[in-house]
């Protein structure tokens, strides 16, 4: 082996460039994360504005006075009462805003997700102090295009009524919503339909539950 070879190796064995070169990289981590919290710092609170922005557009949509309604900024407590309730309906409970008209509680904005054709469908479905559907809004999903998206868009059933539009009115004492049963379907689209009624259910469950 070559003095040259032999040289190398000593070099790049030798404690004083390994500690050098721990020192280097600790220092440009450090460096980095300090950049990171610093974009992070200036970003995080137009990004919540933006959020709940999006957040309040669709809690409008689903209340029946959009024009005199207000929503809390932060969300109701989610008890354990209310997910299990939420669980036994088929869906996932995220959050739910309070609804208020004049200072006065007049229903709630509940997030909420159930399983659709292709994926999640996460929605908004606003209730009325009196555990009544006021609107469906969908927030997200993945269904299939020209199939599922006429469910999400709410394009009208075979009854002419919009397949979202369908849920206003209908509460707990409707019994468990069901399609074939108190719920139409868009025709090509029952899973996505049924997605859907999983998800007015969870939130219609999740209301009930609060006491």
């Amino acid at each position: 082996m070559s003095n040259e070879v032999k040289t190398k190796e000593k070099v790049d064995m030798d404690p004083k460039y390994i500690i050098t070169l721990t020192v280097t990289l600790f220092i440009t981590c450090v460096i980095v994360a300090g950049l990171l919290g610093l974009v992070n710092g200036v970003t995080a609170g137009p990004i919540a504005e933006i959020n709940w922005q999006n957040t309040q557009a669709a809690m409008t949509q689903v209340v029946s006075d959009p024009d005199n309604t207000t929503f809390g900024e932060t969300p109701l407590e989610n008890t354990q009462a209310m997910t299990d309730a939420a669980t036994a309906a088929g869906g996932t409970l995220g959050d739910i805003y309070e609804a208020q008209v004049n200072g006065e509680t007049v229903g709630y904005a509940v997030t909420v997700s159930a399983s659709g054709s292709q994926g999640t469908i996460e929605m908004m479905v606003g209730v009325d102090a009196e555990g009544t559907v006021t609107g469906v809004s969908i927030v997200s999903h993945s269904e299939t295009s020209g199939i599922g998206t006429k469910v999400m868009g709410n394009e009208p059933t075979a009854s002419g009524v919009g397949v979202l539009d369908q849920f206003i009115g209908k509460s707990a004492a409707d019994g468990t919503l069901s399609v074939g049963t108190n719920v139409d379907a868009i025709t090509g689209a029952t899973v996505s339909t049924r997605g859907v009624t999983t998800g007015v259910n969870t939130a219609l469950a999740a209301v009930g539950a609060m006491g």
